[in-house]
This record gives C-alpha cells, sequence and structure tokens, in this order.
C-alpha cells in the first residue's frame, strides 16, 4: 500500500485551492478486472456484499427495491441491487467489492434530487449497477466551537440545523430540500443553491472522498484538514469512531463555503449570473461532484443567527418594481437580505390548492416527521402501483382530498394581495439593514400605483415561508391530479444575469402553442428561477425543452442553477472534463449531464 504526499496540485478540475498540510492520498492496490462481469457470477457478488453487509442490509428483489431505483421527479432504472451499509467499515467493503467485481457504482442518500442524478437511467449500462444508500451513515460533528461542522453521508440539513439551533447558529440552507431530508454532501454533491442568499451554493474544499484514478485502482482521499491515520482503514475507522480532535481545527486555505458570494450578489452590473450548477469557480472534488466520487465526509461553515429579523410581503403587477427593487436593496443595503422568495400568482394558487397537504403537515407536525412520513408514501405508492385495479395515484388523491376539509390555511393580507397584484415576493430583512430597507420599499412605493407591501406578523412570514416551501410538490400534485386532461410536466431550473431586467420570460407563438400552464417560482435576489410547465395534451416534451433551452441560451442565461444536471440535462465542457478528471473510468454514476454510460481506461485497454 502506497502513500502518497500531495504536493501543490489538486486532483480536481479547480486549482486554484492551496493544500492543507495534512492532505493525503492512499492508494489501495485494488484494481477493476480486465474482463467483464459474467452474468453467472451475479450470485457471486451478492454473496460478498452479503459477507460484508449481512442480507438484511441488501435488497436485491426488484419488486421490494423499486423505490431506490426511481427519482423523486422522475426517471428510474435497473440495479443489481441496493445496499445499505450501517457503518463507514462496511460502505468501505462495499466500495471494494464493487471495484474489484467492476461494478457501476450509484452513490445515493435521500434520493430528493430532482434530476435523476441519484438513481440509475434505464437499463443500457455496459456492467451492472449497484446502488449504495448512505442514509445509515448519519453522525455529525460540531467543531471549532460550532463555527463548523462535519457530515459523514447520510447526516442531513435538518438534523444539522436541529444541532445548530442549540448554540444559535444555522446551516448553509433552512427551507425547501432540507425539509424533506436531503443530505449535508448531497447539497455539496450537487452545488445545491437554497433560499439563503447570503450563502451561495453549497461549497466545501474540506472533505474525504474514495474515487477511482485512470488505472482502475481505489484511491482514499484525506483533505479534510484532520489528522485521521496513515492508512485507508485507519482513517475510515477514525471517522467511524468520531476519534478524532473537534476543537482548534485549522485548514490551511482551503475554504468550507463559498465566501465570496456575496461580493457577486451584490455586483448588480454583472453580465453573468450568480450562480449555476456548471460555473468552474465551484468545481473542486466533493463539490459538485454529483456522485463521481464516494464521499465519506464533509467539513463545512456553519453562520451565525440574526438576532433581529423582519419580514415583508411584497406585491405588484409591474415586474419592472422588482427589479427596481432588487437594484436598490442588493446596492443600499449594507447587510444583504437574508431571503427573497419570488411566486407568480398562477404559482400562488396552484401551491395554496395542491400544496395544502404539504402545508398542513409541516405546519401542524413539524419538518422533522415529514422525510419519514415521505418515505412511507413512497413505499405505499410502490406497493399500490402495482394493484392495476386500483386507480392511479390513489394516495395523492385521498391526500388532496383530505386537505379540502381544513378551513383556509393562508393569512387575510396574503389573500388580499393575491387579488391585487401578480408578482410577489416575500423578503427577509436582518439587522440594521431592517430599518433601512424598510425605508426604500416605502419611499419606493409612496408613488406607485402599480404595487404595494406590508410588514408581515410572525404567523404571517412562517406561513408566507412555508406556503412558497410548498410550491415545487404542488406543480407535481397538479399535474398529477389533471393527468388524463394534460401533457408531460416541463421543469427548469434557471440563473439569469445579474444585470437582466427583462426577467420575466416571454415565449414566441411555436413554445406558446404546446403549454397549458406555466408555474414561476424561485430565489429572487439571486436571480434564480424554477419554472415549471404544464404541457397540452399531445406536445412533444423533448422538443419543447430543446426551444425552451435555446431560448435562454440567446438570453445568456445558465441551467441547471442548483438542481445539477443528473440525466435531464446536457453538462457544458467545464463541467464534463471535471466529471471525467474525478472518475476517468466513468465508474461512478455514468451517464449523468447526457454523457456516455460506457466504461473509459478499463484495464484491457491500458
Amino acid at each position: 500500500m502506497n502513500e502518497t504526499i500531495e504536493s501543490n496540485t489538486s486532483s480536481s478540475a479547480n486549482k486554484t485551492a492551496a493544500p492543507c498540510e495534512l492532505d493525503v492520498v492512499f492508494e489501495t492496490g485494488i484494481r477493476q478486472p480486465k474482463f467483464g462481469v459474467d452474468a453467472k457470477s451475479h450470485l457471486d457478488i451478492l454473496s460478498a456484499f452479503e459477507r460484508v453487509l449481512s442480507a438484511k442490509n441488501i435488497s436485491a428483489d426488484p419488486s421490494k427495491n423499486a423505490h431506490y431505483r426511481t427519482g423523486w421527479r422522475s426517471g428510474e432504472g435497473s440495479a443489481l441491487a441496493v445496499l445499505f451499509p450501517q457503518t463507514l467499515i462496511q460502505l468501505w467493503g462495499s466500495l471494494k467489492i464493487a471495484v474489484s467485481h467492476n461494478l457501476i457504482i450509484v452513490m445515493q442518500a435521500a434520493n430528493t434530487g430532482l434530476t435523476e442524478g441519484s438513481t440509475p437511467s434505464g437499463n443500457n449500462y455496459d456492467r451492472p449497477v449497484v446502488i449504495i444508500n448512505t442514509r445509515f451513515l448519519n453522525a455529525l460533528h460540531i467543531i471549532n466551537e460550532g463555527a463548523q461542522a462535519i457530515g459523514m453521508p447520510g447526516a442531513t440539513l435538518y438534523q444539522l440545523q436541529s444541532e445548530l439551533i442549540k448554540i444559535n447558529r444555522a446551516p448553509h440552507s433552512v427551507i425547501g430540500s432540507s425539509s424533506l431530508g436531503a443530505s449535508i454532501v448531497g447539497g455539496i454533491a450537487n452545488n445545491s443553491g437554497g433560499a439563503l442568499v447570503k450563502r451561495g451554493p453549497a461549497y466545501t474544499e474540506l472533505s474525504v472522498y474514495a474515487q477511482i484514478d485512470k488505472h482502475g485502482e481505489l484511491i482514499l482521499v484525506n483533505h479534510l484538514g484532520i489528522d485521521l491515520g496513515n492508512n485507508p482503514d485507519a482513517i475510515i475507522q477514525t471517522l467511524s469512531d468520531g476519534s478524532f480532535a473537534t476543537q482548534g481545527l485549522g485548514q490551511g486555505q482551503r475554504k468550507a463555503s463559498d465566501t465570496l458570494y456575496q461580493a457577486r450578489v451584490k455586483d448588480i452590473d454583472a453580465d453573468t449570473p450568480s450562480r449555476f450548477n456548471a460555473d468552474p469557480r465551484r468545481l473542486y472534488e466533493s463539490s459538485g461532484c454529483a456522485g463521481k466520487v464516494a464521499v465519506f465526509a464533509v467539513r463545512v461553515d456553519t453562520y451565525p443567527v440574526a438576532e433581529k429579523q423582519a419580514s415583508f410581503y411584497i406585491g405588484t403587477n409591474d415586474p419592472g418594481d422588482l427589479y427596481q427593487l432588487r437594484r436598490l436593496l442588493l446596492s443600499k443595503l449594507d447587510d444583504l437580505p437574508e431571503m427573497g422568495e419570488y411566486m407568480h400568482r398562477d404559482m400562488f394558487d396552484v401551491a395554496q390548492k395542491y400544496g395544502k397537504d404539504t402545508f398542513l403537515s409541516v405546519l401542524y407536525l413539524g419538518t422533522k416527521r415529514l422525510p419519514k412520513m415521505l418515505s412511507m408514501k413512497g413505499a405505499v405508492d410502490a406497493y399500490l402501483n402495482k394493484k392495476t385495479w386500483l386507480p392511479e395515484y390513489l394516495s395523492d388523491r385521498l391526500l388532496q382530498g383530505f386537505s379540502r376539509l381544513f378551513p383556509q390555511h393562508l393569512p387575510k393580507r396574503m389573500l388580499q394581495y393575491r387579488q391585487q397584484y401578480e408578482h410577489h415576493l416575500i423578503m427577509k430583512l436582518s439587522g440594521s439593514s431592517v430599518a433601512k430597507g424598510k425605508t426604500i420599499l416605502q419611499n419606493y412605493f409612496d408613488n406607485k400605483q402599480s404595487g404595494g407591501f406590508f410588514e408581515c406578523t410572525t404567523t404571517e412570514a412562517n406561513r408566507a415561508y412555508l406556503h412558497r416551501f410548498a410550491a415545487a410538490g404542488a406543480a407535481i400534485r397538479y399535474h398529477t391530479m389533471h393527468s388524463k386532461d394534460v401533457g408531460d410536466i416541463l421543469a427548469l431550473d434557471i440563473a439569469l444575469k445579474r444585470n437582466e431586467s427583462d426577467w420575466v420570460e416571454i415565449f414566441s407563438p411555436d413554445i406558446e402553442q404546446h403549454i397549458e400552464k406555466k408555474l414561476y417560482y424561485g430565489h429572487f435576489f439571486c436571480h434564480v428561477f424554477h419554472q415549471d410547465y404544464i404541457l397540452k395534451k399531445g406536445a412533444n416534451a423533448h422538443h419543447v425543452k430543446k426551444l425552451m433551452l435555446a431560448q435562454l441560451d440567446q438570453r445568456g442565461a445558465k441551467y441547471p442553477a442548483e438542481h445539477n444536471v443528473g440525466h435531464l440535462y446536457k453538462a457544458d465542457d467545464p463541467l464534463r472534463d471535471f466529471y471525467k478528471e474525478l472518475d476517468p473510468s466513468n465508474t461512478f454514476n455514468p451517464g449523468i449531464g447526457k454523457m456516455d454510460k460506457n466504461q473509459r481506461n478499463c484495464n484491457c485497454c491500458l
């Protein structure tokens, strides 16, 4: 077993980060075989996994593991087995077996991705596929007196938020997928964004990960900035035990968050987006890896919670008002807004009706139970879908009907603004920006007939943010409930230029003719938008998407902005190069970004 202490170069496509003195890479001597896997050996492979994991932590029955082979919104594929390691040692052992048998590896945590990036896609792979689900590997360590945290691959954002709230700190993300059980590592691996304006994309240069090099050899990289041991097994054992220092930890010049993002957002005249998945600035090893390496641990910054906060609800019929307010607030406020969430009136209506059960579940049961409830719903759906005599989407129809039994759940002033205004923005300010921001709003709307604002009560603010949170699922529910009358649902995730004034989308007739309903919502100050389109019956979704993306290209927009390419978007050249450098043999998550699924650099060709 060879040990290599790194110099001033990095194994990542991003060459800017300086190493930490504790950086180390270990070779294992475990290599992919020269020849492919014979179907007759599948039982031998499963037996090998069983010796490491035990039979109860392996699901090889397609009828029982469909939930893990199916994407959150769309997509599914076949797999030899779904593995559920209970310890990091079992994860390491599973990787060794997968590499030594030349298997495709799909890493998966909560499976909350929206672009099919954490499941297989189809059945046209050249090697057997195993899914390694890491949700049980959820250890979490608060370090450096709460300023940072180390999360294992299954640790969730909600879990981190629950720990940090005890010390008046906050994680990178506190709304959206964080409430669905999304993992910390998943956010890092996909450069996930979020609602918090100051944070930027999830990012770190400090992690431990396993990689397969160009010779097909499994290696372990420790770039966590912590001395964990002098060989791979020792490192994995130390991480598993949590027997490492937690205070006074340095990190060299490596970063544990995107510390430059606030300056980017404030650069309101820039002719480029503030953040998007393929941004080469933020592709670094585990960050943006999209499952092209197996991440064991990440080290991330945490953030102080502002003591003084206030929320404002803004409505207008002139999109130019929101454009001007965005420029005023980002340029005049010393302390950036905490949040700025946009909803179009059509999305407001759909979320009000079709997101009501999600809204009520979180309101009365809390977000802690939501991931388990959604997992149970997925299992129930998988079972019911086998009963051909039952109506389609039975659980959704029951939940939708049940939600109608409850009274109106949205505050009166929000409903009044829905009647008056087409465009809605819920904004949270903190510290000195509360008074200054309120003054900016008052001065702007003093002589305006097109819009207005009000300062929210605590109840109004909580319900406004929860309403916005329910929007994404509501679009899917709407499509489900009207599936007989409409075509496909097409979901885009885009980043507009920071100086884009015409931010409201206007389609040409050749696109508009195919659309039944347009649903817009997003992170307004970052100029990142989620745009869900319900197509008309018979519309060709692939053709319509191609036309839409061509129009976005003309506008200088980037996509996807924060959900990553998965199997739905074509990766740009810099992103393709990054994936190839991380995974030269194309063993981890092949096919993402519309790339080739076949093996590269196999031993028989070297």
